[in-house]
């Protein structure tokens, strides 16, 4: 029953789990982060205590898996540099699977999320692109849900001007 469960929860929120993780990670091949998800989530079923919906506690294990991988990349770019001692070292070799398949525009939207402080660009990512409720980000977050409306205001404002910023 479970594994059939986890297999239902799959096919209803496989897409939105890869899409935040692609948003979340920067990187455009995320199936194996996907995969790593449901592996989380099949180990952690027990522990599900059902307080959140089933596509909240699986966006709460995608940012995890999320954090981690972008822990593994920094730790790879530091030992790049220490080992080979080289700036090219540091940059991603850049495959065309690497790159977005995105048009300017979302690109240029894409490349200011990115450069937010994380707190906003999570913000940004679960309540704007992700379209989860003020509740359900906050319990992805474990945040207030009047930290969730704050934090996200702000992050709507710093992508503003950085909007108006690259205009002028």
């Amino acid at each position: 029953m479970e594994d059939q469960t986890i297999s239902n929860l799959f096919y209803l929120y496989n897409k939105d789990i890869y899409h935040f993780l692609v948003y979340y990670t920067g990187l455009s091949d995320v199936e194996d982060l996907v995969q790593e998800v449901f592996i989380r989530a099949i180990k952690g079923w027990d522990s599900y205590e059902k307080r959140s919906s089933p596509k909240t506690w699986l966006i709460s294990i995608a940012r995890h898996v999320g954090i981690d991988e972008i822990r593994k990349r920094k730790r790879r770019q530091f030992l790049n540099q220490i080992y080979l001692n080289k700036e090219a070292s540091l940059i991603e070799e850049q495959t065309p699977d690497h790159a977005l398949d995105i048009n300017e525009s979302n690109k240029a939207l894409y490349q200011a999320i990115q450069s937010l402080k994380s707190s906003y660009r999570d913000v940004v990512i679960l309540r704007g692109i992700k379209e989860l409720s003020v509740t359900e980000t906050a319990e992805v977050l474990n945040w207030s849900e009047s930290k969730v409306r704050i934090t996200f205001h702000r992050a709507l404002k710093a992508l503003k001007e950085k909007k108006e910023r690259l205009s002028l």
